[in-house]
């Protein structure tokens, strides 16, 4: 036997043995105190030892049953629930825990030097994990005697990660059109993979995992009645992908692709599902719940088997769907429950075969068929507030047996925008008391590079709806894929997860929403440990004022779903605008309550000599620009300190915040070059031309800029919302809005033009 599951057992036997000869030698300085039949203390321990190790600091374990204070070093005692904490707590006469809620935990920390204690009161396994975790970070960054008594409660329940999976060519996700997740298909299927994924998110205090298929039941279940639906092995398509695919995922499989595939990996059916629920207990393992979500209605993997099409009014469908529905609450006992969307390839009937109807006999009566099996079982359904309205979601879930909340896109598709939406503000009070939503909080902005801001992270945080409204929130990408990082030409071996890549990011999210009150040291202090090379607070200083770019010219140029922007290429889908150029500046609208005028309503106020009852675009752009000019200002003297044989992820992050800067200069000079070209446009002056045509050819020279620098870590790749990305041969779509400038003729926009395209506010009441 090998794998996995014999690794963990190993582990088992090993650490057992290890008690019972008492854990520790008498050369030990520091023993660990806890009860290893919880794994997620088992996790804590092992990464207090892996800390302990570097350091050289041996490191003894004991049971917690057992606890004594030993007579010399440091003790550290993991203890869950409130009759161990009150025992720990009698025995080191310190004050018992504040809270106990869910998650929370207390730290007190007894004695000093050479004979410490620091004692983590859990209330539950969850929170005595995440305060182990706490003392092994403090350890590893230096910060052990920062360390002093303190109580922890969550300040978002559940804090998630979106994950578009990308299973099989015959049972995509809504991102499989793309280099990326075409990629990943071989990752999703390696238990190694998801000890990692899964891992890194509890590093992180991220404890719920959302996995997002358009039609999942076929690689991962299979059902008595339609037996040849389920599919043994992984597949890929040999067949190239492009930007021709359908917004709605229509065809994300193909003819030609379905000719063409290739085996990843043999499995049968039985060993696919065994897999997941080893997935599934790795994260139950690491106090992390696990939902699956889909779209509705594709059948993809089923289609023209017994019967089975796409069709809202096929009877057998939605028999197929309830049964495979029953079949996988059933095959995964594990599941915390799933989420479902009433869209994208639904129609708006009012009979029988509606929207909600449909949701219901397929997935309600479905989910209910399996709890009835498994009586006492809570499993939660998450109803998306898309392509659909909040009546007609009551009336018809109004029988669900368990815990019913609703979910809503928070920022759209831009969580690097403004720390506050404004889009959930007009459904927020019409939601019922006792109903609360999820946020999808969507990252369809950066993919590419290290963002890390602590003040923007820190206030959207606080700006979350309140804890009786709000279930929790799950935080992705559509356009990208979550897994393992292929994007850079110059990879580690081997490929690390993106989210070991963008660490800094993760950290911020997942911390700052269980704590908004952590203080920015923390992760100072975590930068300085990775990176002991660099001044700390100037990578930080740097590192925020070049992550502003995104926030800072999305919350100016807006376009609200992924396919319509992405700021990394200053793109859209080539359907919709391609490369925006100078003109699309100037006809495009500003965020919704983003405070800033556009540049028509600008120009407008410019000309009638009005006061301005908002930011300028000259404002977007100055701002743009000082936190471009103050991260590069950094720059040359964190590289003269890091020196030649600087550490390759140390030189990737100040890439990364040289690209990041360059951007924000790109964008500032093309706003200012956009304005003078509008007043250009409606006056006629020559100097107004002048200045245009000026700021666009600095417009181009920070675009070079930034395009070598990306071209140094970063290859080409196909996105699935926006298409090719290729930044350096975008460099002529750049050069072209000098042209454009060049050629303009007044009165090309009328003056009383304004942007047409409304926001995609996805409410209905």
């Amino acid at each position: 036997m090998n794998g996995p599951a014999h690794g963990l057992r190993m582990t088992v036997l090993l650490a057992a043995a290890f008690f019972a000869c008492g854990g520790h030698g008498a050369d030990s300085n520091a023993v660990v105190w806890y009860d290893r039949a919880i794994p997620e203390l088992r996790f804590a321990v092992s990464e207090l030892r892996a800390t302990c190790d570097a350091k050289g600091m041996p490191l003894g374990e004991r049971d917690i049953a057992q606890f004594r204070k030993e007579a010399h070093g440091l003790d550290v005692v993991l203890a869950v629930g409130a009759e161990s904490a009150s025992r720990v707590g009698a025995a080191l006469a310190v004050a018992p825990p504040r809270h106990d809620a869910p998650q929370s935990y207390a730290v007190r920390v007894k004695g000093g030097g050479d004979g410490r204690t620091i004692a983590v009161m859990g209330a539950d396994a969850a929170g005595a994990m995440y305060g182990g975790l706490d003392v092994a970070e403090a350890l590893r960054v230096g910060a052990l005697d920062a360390l002093a008594d303190d109580d922890h409660v969550p300040f978002v329940a559940r804090r998630g990660i979106k994950f578009n999976i990308p299973l099989d060519a015959r049972t995509p996700s809504y991102s499989d059109n793309s280099d990326g997740a075409q990629q990943n298909i071989p990752e999703m299927w390696s238990m190694d993979f998801w000890c990692e994924f899964l891992d890194c998110m509890a590093r992180h205090r991220f404890n719920v995992l959302t996995l997002w298929s358009l039609h999942p039941f076929p690689s991962i279940v299979k059902v008595p009645e339609y037996p040849d639906v389920a599919l043994a092995d992984v597949m890929r398509s040999a067949s190239p992908m492009d930007d021709t695919f359908s917004h709605t995922g229509s065809d994300m499989v193909r003819p030609a692709m379905l000719a063409n595939l290739r085996v990843v990996r043999r499995m049968s059916i039985e060993e696919k599902t065994a897999f997941w629920r080893d997935v599934m207990q790795h994260a139950r393992d690491r106090g992390i719940e696990v939902y699956l979500f889909t779209w509705n209605i594709f059948t993809f993997g089923a289609t023209g088997k017994h019967g089975i099409t796409p069709a809202q009014d096929n009877r057998t469908t939605i028999d197929y769907f309830r049964a495979s529905v029953r079949e996988t609450v059933l095959a995964y006992p594990l599941l915390a429950g799933m989420g479902v969307t009433a869209g994208e390839q639904m129609a708006d009937r009012k009979d029988e075969f509606s929207k909600e109807r449909w949701l219901w006999k397929a997935y309600g009566e479905g989910i209910r068929d399996a709890l009835a099996r498994q009586p006492g079982r809570s499993f939660r359904l998450i109803h998306r507030f898309h392509m659909t309205g909040q009546a007609e979601i009551l009336r018809e879930w109004k029988d669900y047996p368990g815990p019913f909340d609703l979910s809503f896109k928070y920022a759209i598709a831009h969580m690097y925008s403004v720390p506050a939406p404004p889009f959930l503000a007009q459904a927020l009070p019409r939601i019922p008391p006792g109903l609360r939503t999820w946020l999808t909080v969507r990252n369809d902005d950066v993919y590419s590079f290290r963002w890390c801001d602590p003040g923007f992270a820190r206030a959207f945080v606080r700006a979350l709806p309140a804890p009786d409204r709000l279930a929790g929130f799950y935080m992705g990408p559509d356009g990208y894929c979550w897994g393992r990082e292929f994007l850079g030409i110059d990879p580690a071996v081997p490929r690390e997860l993106v989210m070991q890549k963008q660490w800094a990011s993760f950290m911020l999210w997942g911390r700052l929403s269980f704590d908004p009150e952590l203080p920015d040291g923390v992760f100072e202090r975590a930068v300085a440990a990775r990176f002991p090379e660099a001044s700390a607070p100037k990578l930080c200083a740097a590192w925020a004022r070049a992550s502003n770019t995104f926030p800072g010219i999305t919350r100016f140029f807006w376009g609200d779903i992924d396919l319509k922007w992405y700021p990394e290429a200053c793109l859209s889908h080539p359907r919709h605008k391609g490369f925006y150029t100078v003109r699309h500046f100037i006809e495009g609208r500003t965020m919704p309550e983003s405070g800033f005028l556009d540049i028509l309503a600008w120009r407008a106020k410019v000309r009638g000599g009005n006061a301005m009852n908002g930011l300028t675009p000259l404002d977007a752009a100055d701002a743009l620009a000082n936190d471009a000019n103050a991260a590069l200002s950094l720059l040359p003297e964190l590289r003269a300190a890091a020196g030649k044989e600087c550490g390759r992820e140390l030189r990737a992050t100040l890439d990364d915040i040289e690209a990041m800067a360059h951007l924000g200069d790109y964008y500032a000079s093309k706003i200012r070059g956009a304005a003078a070209l509008a007043l250009f446009d409606a006056g006629g002056a020559p100097a107004d031309r002048a200045a245009a045509i000026a700021h666009l050819e600095n417009a181009r020279g920070h675009w070079k800029s930034y395009a070598c620098v990306y071209a140094r870590n970063y290859k080409p790749q196909l996105l699935n919302r926006v298409g090719f990305v290729d930044i350096p041969a975008l460099a002529a779509k750049v050069d072209n809005d000098v042209g454009i400038a060049l050629e303009w003729k007044p009165g090309t926009i009328p003056l009383d033009a304004r942007p047409r395209e409304g926001a995609d506010v996805p409410f209905k009441p």
